[in-house]
């Protein structure tokens, strides 16, 4: 700490002008997870009903161990790993989609366990888009309609909700495709659907387990260069074993056997 009698000068002796040069802002971290495990037990209910069961001694399966990382306004990170490294687990743990065994999610400055089950489903639904590995599409529904799904949930009128999803999947190149229910279309068309809406509510935070496993290259990359775009203002999660998707990430982080082996630039 500078002692009161010597004060820290505003304006440098190499600045006769008196200009106050000001160092760039640090992007805003958006989600945050430090220190975080998440233990699942196996065949049971991890608390009391497991041992009214008999069965308190479950096989516990420790699927994250002791990680920490920031995820920042403005950046692609890509989580790298084998099967089974804890990639999937973290994902849902940043997206509040599971609270961890030991340690802190937060938010936006918002600790995720301070908040209920409903408050944190509020939150993903207004500030969180994800892309699941299986697409969870709505079968009796079509591709716009399930786009939409989210923006009836926040009371978007229906005029603007077919606007958006319609934009949304020609943006993905399904625009030829807005009336085809999820049986009448390919997997990777299903992939692209679930994609469009996990964007339709201009997410702060985007997260997506391997987000192009069911595209070919060129669609791949099409995808890619949406990520790329919409990362301008937000931040990306992007798990995958594929390069070139991981390619587009600012930095990468690796893990393994559930613990974070390193996190750097590329």
């Amino acid at each position: 700490m500078v002692p009161p009698s010597s004060p820290i000068p505003l304006v440098s002796d190499d600045d006769p002008a008196g200009v106050d040069f000001e160092s760039p802002t640090a992007p805003s971290p958006v989600v945050r997870a430090a220190n975080v495990t998440k233990i699942y037990t196996r065949g049971s209910d991890p608390g009391r009903l497991g041992t009214l069961l008999g069965r308190p001694d479950a096989p516990r399966v420790r699927a994250l161990e002791n990680a920490s990382i920031t995820i920042s306004t403005g950046e692609i990170v890509g989580l790298a790993g084998p099967s089974g490294s804890g990639k999937s687990t973290l994902l849902h743990l940043l997206a509040g989609l599971e609270l961890p065994t030991k340690g802190t999610v937060t938010f936006q400055e918002t600790d995720l366990e301070t908040l209920s089950t409903r408050e944190r489903t509020r939150l993903r639904l207004e500030h969180v888009g994800i892309v699941f590995q299986r697409f969870h599409l709505v079968e009796s529904l079509s591709a716009r309609a399930n786009v939409a799904l989210p923006l009836v949930e926040l009371g978007v009128g229906k005029r603007d909700r077919r606007k958006r999803a319609t934009a949304l999947l020609e943006r993905v190149g399904l625009g030829d495709r807005v009336g085809h229910r999820p049986g009448e279309l390919s997997g990777g068309e299903q992939q692209r659907v679930a994609i469009a809406r996990a964007l339709v509510t201009d997410p702060t935070l985007v997260i997506a387990d391997e987000p192009t496993g069911e595209l070919d290259t060129e669609t791949g990359q099409r995808i890619l260069n949406e990520f790329e775009r919409i990362a301008d203002d937000r931040a990306v999660v992007l798990a995958s074993h594929d390069r070139p998707t991981l390619a587009i990430s600012d930095r990468i982080v690796r893990l393994k056997d559930g613990m974070i082996r390193s996190d750097g630039n590329k």
